[in-house]
């Protein structure tokens, strides 16, 4: 049975690892004041946006998901030819839309594939089935790159929808701006007080940098740290003491807003490096997904792991 994956560009993973597993990307549309910029998870062209923000400073933007028909026409001209069943895992669905265009899309497509798939001498029946990460950038990065292993792995469809569920439940990503500027001014002209951004608006003269936790669904602040340096220490630190514990799968994502050879050159992340190696825990950073990038702004990290119980930030 030939099985595909697709998730969204909120997904931070390497480049070179979604073409290795042949993930499939819809693609996020950022509307700037004066630009537009299409998130096909290119490498070269995130980083040129990320430079090109830094130098705007705050901005506004708007992220636009594809829509159902978008979403529609690309199983019914690609996905549903190319494979026999379907894995769609999104971007948790209290931030974004996409979860439910890909469900709406997945209804009509059930409706819809047979005389297509027919067409094309395709006897075996399409199946499709979406889930909802209950995460964001790194931390759907960690879950969809699980599932790419064992789709590679001709693992059975019970057993990929098990572990999905299980890491939706188990996976915390936690992401730090470097600069509290474009993360206060899109919280307050989204009016969003969700995840208590606006809480942190004063840290900037102290170098107070908020720590926000993805976790089962949910947003929220779990700490803030003098300095984004020491941030990116006890945040590598805390993933460490987690690899020592015990980790649900053995993936750990990093993701950066901007030129990941920033944090690759830190000797905080290069001892990361070395307690997964020796733990043979499989380490993947990559830019930070630029629909991140336009709400904590340019220069922020994240990162996420899978464990059974929360990891407490010191």
């Amino acid at each position: 049975m030939r099985v595909g994956l697709v998730t969204d560009s909120c997904c931070d993973l390497p480049r070179e690892f979604l073409d290795q597993h042949q993930i499939v990307i819809l693609p996020i549309t950022i509307q700037g004041s004066d630009s537009q910029f299409i998130d096909h998870r290119d490498p070269v062209a995130t980083r040129s946006f990320y430079r090109r923000q830094a130098e705007l400073g705050t901005s506004d933007f708007e992220s636009k998901p594809f829509s159902v028909e978008q979403i529609r026409e690309l199983f019914k001209s690609r996905l549903i030819l190319e494979f026999d069943s379907v894995f769609c895992l999104t971007v948790m669905q209290s931030r974004s839309q996409i979860y439910n265009h890909c469900t709406q899309a997945a209804r009509s497509i059930l409706t819809e594939y047979r005389p297509i798939r027919e067409a094309a001498n395709l006897s075996k029946p399409f199946a499709v089935r979406v889930f909802d990460s209950a995460n964001l950038f790194c931390g759907q990065g960690l879950i969809v790159a699980e599932i790419a292993q064992l789709i590679g792995e001709q693992a059975s469809r019970s057993t990929i929808t098990q572990h999905i569920e299980r890491l939706s439940r188990s996976v915390q990503s936690f992401l730090m701006p470097a600069d509290l500027g474009q993360l206060r001014h899109q919280a307050r002209r989204k009016g969003d007080k969700s995840v208590g951004f606006l809480s942190y608006a004063f840290g900037s003269a102290l170098d107070i940098k908020p720590v926000i936790r993805g976790y089962r669904g949910e947003t929220s602040p779990v700490g803030r740290i003098h300095g984004f340096q020491t941030g990116v220490e006890k945040l590598f630190a805390m993933a460490e003491k987690q690899i020592e514990q015990g980790l649900v799968a053995n993936t750990i994502c990093v993701s950066y807003g901007g030129d990941p050879s920033v944090i690759s050159d830190m000797p905080a992340y290069q001892q990361l490096q070395r307690a997964c190696a020796h733990a043979k825990v499989q380490l993947l950073l990559c830019e930070m997904s630029t629909t991140a990038g336009v709400n904590i702004g340019a220069g922020g990290l994240a990162i996420a792991f899978a464990a059974e119980t929360e990891a407490v930030l010191n």
